[in-house]
């Protein structure tokens, strides 16, 4: 993908670089089983952005299957080590090192998605970063398309973090692009265990 690229927030790219340098308890070496729930029951549709993909277990999964899967990510790192994955197993997987926040910058060369899943990126965001990325998610989602995410949920006293169904249908569909579709709840795992979350799917209108 030689002429595409995003400049990341560089003290973000060097905390995730940094983790996944390590084992991050984020990455249990599968995709998150409410994706694979949902594409085998035909919610998934190409072409498919995986943002946020780390080190892009479901951007391989779901390439396997037969879609035409971007997975992209703020770390180089993670990057890196998906594309060893893909190489490794034989799948001819796409990985981008992108800024999820500058989704508008990839609608602008021409990128369009019909389905977007996200693994637990949206819930690290801010207010000001969420506002953001639902403003570059409705540029690069076409009429009719999904955007779906799991994470976190959002717990009292930290109303920073985690997600919850409320809050999604009130960031996504008071822009008056969005209609809110379903959620339930979900356990988002992790290396030592899981923790308590929400599975939410918005359609752009």
């Amino acid at each position: 993908m030689s002429g595409v690229s995003s400049s990341p927030d560089r003290t973000l790219s060097y905390v995730y670089d940094a983790s996944y340098a390590g084992f991050p308890n984020w990455e249990v070496g599968r995709p998150q089983w409410p994706f694979v729930w949902f594409e085998e029951r035909g919610g998934v549709r190409s072409p498919v952005l995986d943002v946020g993909c780390g080190t892009g277990e479901l951007t391989l999964y779901l390439t396997r299957q037969g879609f035409d899967v971007l997975g992209v990510d703020i770390s180089s790192v993670a990057i890196a080590q998906a594309r060893e994955k893909a190489a490794a197993r034989g799948i001819d997987a796409r990985f981008l090192v992108w800024d999820a926040l500058a989704l508008d910058e990839l609608a602008a060369v021409g990128f369009s998605f019909r389905t977007v899943l996200d693994s637990a990126m949206y819930h690290v965001f801010d207010d000001a970063a969420r506002d953001r990325f639902v403003e570059g998610l409705t540029a690069v989602v076409p009429s009719g398309g999904l955007y779906c995410v799991l994470g976190d949920a959002r717990r009292p006293g930290h109303p920073g973090y985690g997600i919850h169904p409320v809050e999604l249908r009130e960031r996504f569909t008071g822009t008056g692009d969005w209609g809110f579709v379903t959620a339930w709840r979900a356990p988002y795992q992790r290396r030592t265990g899981a923790n308590p979350g929400f599975f939410v799917v918005l359609r752009r209108r």
